[in-house]
């Protein structure tokens, strides 16, 4: 993520250290220290201020990043909102964690849920690799005409931060050609052109202007799949907004995202081999959710369970079944669908774990009229 955003060479990165971000901004730092990018690196007092920062740059015209984690960015949350309302073509690297009570450094996806309704496009990586490709490409979306909002590059604190594993990156020179040169039409240093950002709106405009915003995440959808299209041809790597794994024929299916991925495929061959016909859903864009692509891979299924490394606490389910639920509503599918949790604070999950939600899904529904309740995966006893 460190040498993504090096070969972007963005005008301004605003950061403070938290676990387990740090070690993207240590890297970052270190590039600036060799002359290795022509970037302002602002080392802020806290996260509020690096996105602030952030927020100053990207209205001034200029190309802005920042990286968090977890608590850190509890503490920008004001400012989430303020850079997606003000359209700001913001890139941010989320390296997931726990929120404190009781104190956790570790992975879980409850930070990057507290934002998904904060108006940033979000994509989502498996591992090293796709990361790397997420930061170069989250450049070119957010910054597309017909999109204009920041994007978060979201990745598993620790188990992909602090891990070791193969990625290839690209000459700098083919990267420059790749993101281009950013010119905004609005800038806050446009003497000639001058222009307001963030005025009071209140009744007069502020639902229209929230209306504007709403098209412009429905545009990203398409504008992210012209983008990894564009990658793939450049480098033999496609991504989609979903990842169906062995899905032609399955009967059930998991759906994940998040680099527990690659372990659910291995679940999936293993039940494959017993005569069962498992398929895997890998969800890559969250934001905006790939409603339509998600339906038809879940058409033809019996039964769905949804593996979720959050919970939402007091709702009717969790953040991902929600959505999974109204689709499966709305589209009037016949899947039955079960909610599972995994992995919260970093707890570890097998194949045999995801397979347990297999045989759970596989299992007799006994006549139940009412809701299935919660499951959680790999609970001490």
């Amino acid at each position: 993520m460190a040498h993504a955003m090096r070969q972007v060479n963005p005008d301004v990165v605003a950061c403070y250290p938290i676990t387990p971000q740090t070690v993207v901004t240590e890297a970052f730092s270190e590039f600036v220290a060799r002359g290795e990018v022509q970037t302002e690196f602002i080392a802020v007092e806290s996260e509020h201020a690096a996105m602030s920062a952030c927020v100053g740059a990207a209205a001034a015209g200029g190309r802005a990043q920042t990286a968090t984690a977890g608590p850190g960015l509890a503490l920008m949350f004001e400012i989430l909102y303020v850079a997606s309302g003000n359209r700001l073509p913001i890139v941010m690297h989320l390296t997931t964690r726990s929120f404190s009570a009781p104190i956790d450094i570790l992975c879980d996806h409850s930070d990057a849920m507290a934002m998904r309704d904060s108006g940033w496009v979000m994509l989502v990586a498996e591992g090293a690799q796709e990361a790397y490709d997420n930061g170069l490409m989250a450049v070119r979306v957010a910054e597309h005409p017909d999109v204009m909002l920041p994007v978060d590059n979201l990745l598993d604190g620790f188990i992909i931060t602090h891990a070791v594993e193969r990625a290839e990156m690209l000459p700098d020179d083919v990267v420059e050609k790749f993101v281009g040169t950013y010119e905004p039409k609005i800038s806050l240093l446009d003497l000639d052109h001058p222009v307001t950002f963030g005025p009071i709106d209140f009744h007069d405009f502020y639902f229209e202007h929230k209306r504007q915003q709403i098209e412009a995440m429905a545009n990203a959808k398409e504008v992210i799949e012209q983008v990894s299209a564009e990658f793939g041809e450049l480098t033999g790597r496609y991504y989609g907004l979903l990842e169906p794994y062995r899905m032609e024929d399955a009967e059930v299916a998991t759906i994940i995202m998040g680099s527990a991925a690659g372990t659910v495929r291995e679940a999936v061959d293993w039940l494959r081999g017993d005569g069962i016909k498992a398929g895997a859903i890998k969800i890559r864009c969250f934001r905006p959710f790939p409603v339509e692509e998600m339906a038809e891979l879940l058409k033809p299924l019996k039964g769905v369970a949804v593996l979720e490394r959050a919970t939402g606490f007091g709702g009717a389910s969790n953040p991902i079944t929600e959505e999974i639920g109204y689709l499966l509503h709305v589209y009037g599918l016949r899947a039955r669908l079960r909610s599972y949790v995994y992995g919260l604070g970093g707890k570890d999950a097998s194949p045999a774990l995801f397979r347990q939600a297999y045989e759970e899904l596989l299992s007799p529904t006994r006549g139940r009229a009412r809701p299935e309740p919660i499951r959680y995966l790999g609970i001490e006893e």
